[in-house]
């Protein structure tokens, strides 16, 4: 990262202060494109893509492309995918990748090629990762994003029911699985006095304690972005925000996807102010 480059953190602390924190999810689900009249095809997730983006852009600082919807089309969704990203970061949003990608060493760099590269056909600002082969694993990743300007979100307690038996495992000092993926991506984030580059994925369908975040781990996240699924579809609503992040909660981006795209295209606009109103109320 240059001088005059600004990093992830701190974009993603402006686009908060400016739009609030609201992340718009571009799920082109395949009910939701037959929903919407489209094609379940690479050209209806494009059409999709664009018109979500269309509607965020001036209503919220950020949006979160689903990659596998795009995936599923093979050569052709990718090249759907590529002109969805561009048309979102040129409309000025921050763009977040939702892929999930993990590996080890050289396939790592291979993923930070693809997504957290300037000028890369799928360049976004931010990439989902997984930690399974150990937060270590990802640090040419990391070293790559931090020199990019750009960052990572690391699953750490996901939304998922399935998820619970492995992350509230727990090592032999004690430490749940969730909280020492937490732990580890936090470290990265210790020189910054507001966002760090480096966030974490915690579903707000959780009780955080049962993940082993006593209140002094919480605390120690404090430059420490989060990316929040759960909410709307998935059960969790605005008003719980605070209590299911506690002082975390300013660093949350709240993450909305089936719950706005099920209005259709006509609908998008309004249903994504209004959800930016009820979140700025919560917030206030």
């Amino acid at each position: 990262m240059t001088a005059a480059q600004p990093s992830f953190g701190e974009r993603l602390d402006s686009a908060i202060a400016a739009s609030g924190r609201l992340c718009v999810g571009i799920d082109p689900h395949p009910y939701l494109l037959e929903a919407w009249g489209l094609p379940t095809s690479a050209d209806g997730a494009r059409s999709f893509g664009l018109a979500v983006v269309s509607a965020a852009a001036g209503r919220v600082g950020v949006v979160k492309a689903q990659v596998a919807f795009f995936e599923a089309y093979g050569a052709a969704g990718f090249a759907a995918l590529e002109d969805v990203l561009a048309a979102a970061r040129a409309a000025g949003l921050l763009v977040i990748g939702d892929a999930k990608r993990g590996d080890i060493g050289s396939t790592n760099d291979g993923y930070a090629s693809a997504w957290l590269e300037p000028g890369a056909p799928l360049e976004v600002d931010a990439l989902t990762v997984t930690a399974f082969t150990g937060v270590g694993a990802l640090s040419g990743l990391f070293d790559r994003a931090e020199a990019n300007g750009k960052g990572v979100f690391v699953l750490s307690a996901t939304s998922n029911p399935e998820s619970r038996v492995l992350q509230t495992a727990r090592t032999d000092a004690g430490a749940t699985v969730s909280r020492l993926v937490a732990d580890e991506v936090a470290a990265r984030n210790t020189d910054r006095t507001r966002l760090g580059d480096f966030g974490l994925v915690l579903g707000a369908t959780k009780r955080l304690d049962d993940y082993g975040f006593t209140n002094e781990a919480v605390r120690a996240l404090s430059t420490t972005p989060v990316l929040a699924p759960g909410f709307g579809f998935q059960g969790a609503e605005f008003s719980q925000l605070t209590s299911v992040f506690g002082p975390l909660a300013p660093n949350v981006l709240v993450a909305v996807s089936r719950s706005i795209l099920q209005h259709g295209a006509s609908g998008l606009a309004d249903a994504i102010d209004a959800d930016v109103a009820h979140l700025a109320g919560v917030n206030r």
